[in-house]
């Protein structure tokens, strides 16, 4: 999972609870690497997959406590000590790797349902191998981490497309193009709107996650959809530009992180 790729979400931050921060970082160096080999070099498409194979054997192999492999020792050592102590799901880290696998070879979504599976690999997995850690397990609480990942993971799409097009990656479901059109601001802001609906969604649970890592995702939800600003201000149109976040946004994140407030029904089910 390369900072490049996956920038909207936290990477053992400042706001995460230090005794989490070796495990945060074991999980992100996992898929940080797997990422790297479905995504990065000059390899062949074959040479890639093999490689994900091999990867995806030393997961299953670690798992079941068998030694590490001469490969990547750097990943799987510290995340077989991160399966064994804190019990980590290791279905949702091999859901992470059939999505790298899918990324190598699937590079358009005919609708919204088939992107929405991928980023239920490519995306969820990561807040819920979070909550894993933070204790939270409740299903409400993993629908809404589910709901803020593939926002993350939309507005990603949304905010790269010009470099993600010209790679000969679409990721605007067919089914919300104009295929002789292209992509169009007009069918960025329908998917925008899409993402900035899941994102609220899910933005409940900043008041669920205790202490530090709450904070840590409130910010990530605004980050998320300043993002999704920053798209609309642009005219929709990131086929040219790439909207980011800067220092300058600092502020204003904190801002709205501070003033986000629980809503009705979930005080009701925090007093019940």
């Amino acid at each position: 999972m390369s900072v490049n790729h996956y920038e909207n979400f936290p990477v053992a931050s400042i706001l995460c609870p230090p005794a989490l921060r070796p495990a945060v970082a074991a999980i992100y160096h996992f898929a940080r690497t797997a990422d790297d080999i479905a995504d990065e070099g000059d390899a062949t498409p074959t040479e890639r997959l093999t490689d994900l194979a091999a990867y995806s054997a030393d997961l299953r192999a670690v798992s079941k406590g068998a030694a590490v492999s001469a490969r990547w020792p750097h990943v799987f050592e510290p995340l077989q000590a991160l399966i064994r102590e804190r019990a980590v799901p290791v279905p949702l880290l091999a859901d992470l790797l059939s999505a790298f696998e899918q990324d190598v070879t699937k590079h358009s979504y005919a609708d919204r349902a088939e992107l929405l599976d991928y980023c239920r690999r490519s995306a969820n997995p990561v807040g819920r191998l979070l909550l894993h850690l933070y204790g939270v397990t409740d299903a409400q609480a993993l629908r809404q981490s589910d709901a803020i990942c593939s926002a993350l993971q939309l507005a990603n799409f949304w905010q790269d497309l010009g470099l993600d097009t010209r790679r000969g990656r679409q990721y605007i479901p067919t089914t919300d193009r104009d295929q002789d059109a292209g992509n169009t601001p007009a069918q960025v802001a329908e998917v925008s709107a899409w993402a900035r609906e899941l994102m609220l969604s899910g933005a409940p649970l900043v008041h669920v996650v205790p202490g530090r890592a709450g904070w840590e995702l409130r910010l990530v939800v605004q980050g998320g959809l300043r993002i999704l600003d920053k798209i609309a201000a642009l005219g929709f149109d990131t086929r040219h530009t790439r909207p980011k976040l800067g220092a300058m946004d600092a502020p204003l994140l904190l801002w709205r992180a501070l003033w986000m407030r629980p809503t009705a029904a979930l005080v009701a089910r925090e007093d019940a």
